[in-house]
């Protein structure tokens, strides 16, 4: 058998992965236990080796740091979207190659958004946590149809999950929404679920639309 025919199976995996830019919401605290950093860097390293684009918050701390430095180093481009406040207080990374700068926070996620065709969310605060929940609430709502992952390190939104299993057993939201995102324990599981994403059929959110005089 020839080298080529060897290889050929390779060569056919690489021509089919998905060029995609990926948004990556995540912690900018630098006080975070080292598994939460490994796992990020893992995942940046990843998205350069597989030539993908880096989107995140373009600050110099936290996990988007480590995520920016190592994506960069791997072969990512790295994009940095940052409001002009957080600019001003001298936050934003070297390790964005193209840097956008907002007049607030609600421009910041629109052109996050915007630019991205997927979304993970690392274990983060109030912030993640912001920016996680509108995508998948848009989605609901069928302003996007781009594929959402949790990527649940050490367990992290176990917590929230179970919060979300209240609401679809109490009928706050329907059961057929789990499938607006998906939950990853490691950043290989991650990156296969966005190689495969097909967009669902978008669902009816409401139990029951009303209509007019009845």
């Amino acid at each position: 058998m020839t080298l080529f025919f060897l290889l050929k199976p390779l060569v056919s995996q690489l021509k089919t992965i998905k060029k995609m830019k990926i948004c990556v919401f995540a912690s900018s605290s630098n006080a975070l236990d080292q598994a939460y950093f490994s796992e990020a860097i893992k995942l940046a390293k990843l998205i350069g080796q597989n030539k993908q684009t880096l989107i995140n918050g373009g600050a110099n701390v936290g996990l988007m740091h480590e995520m920016l430095e190592k994506a960069a180093e791997s072969g990512a481009h790295t994009i940095g979207i940052i409001p002009e406040k957080l600019k001003g207080h001298q936050l934003v990374s070297e390790h964005a190659a193209e840097l956008h700068v907002t007049k607030d926070m609600m421009e910041r996620k629109a052109l996050m958004r915007d630019l991205s065709d997927a979304f993970i969310a690392l274990p983060g605060g109030f912030g993640t946590l912001e920016e996680i929940l509108e995508v998948i609430t848009l989605k609901q709502l069928d302003y996007h149809n781009k594929a959402i992952v949790f990527l649940n390190t050490n367990g992290f939104y176990d917590d929230l999950f179970r919060q979300f299993d209240r609401s679809f057993d109490e009928n706050f939201a329907k059961a057929s929404y789990r499938s607006l995102y998906f939950i990853a324990n490691t950043s290989d599981e991650a990156m296969a679920y966005l190689q495969d994403y097909t967009p669902p059929t978008p669902i009816n959110k409401w139990y029951k639309v009303p209509t007019n005089g009845k």
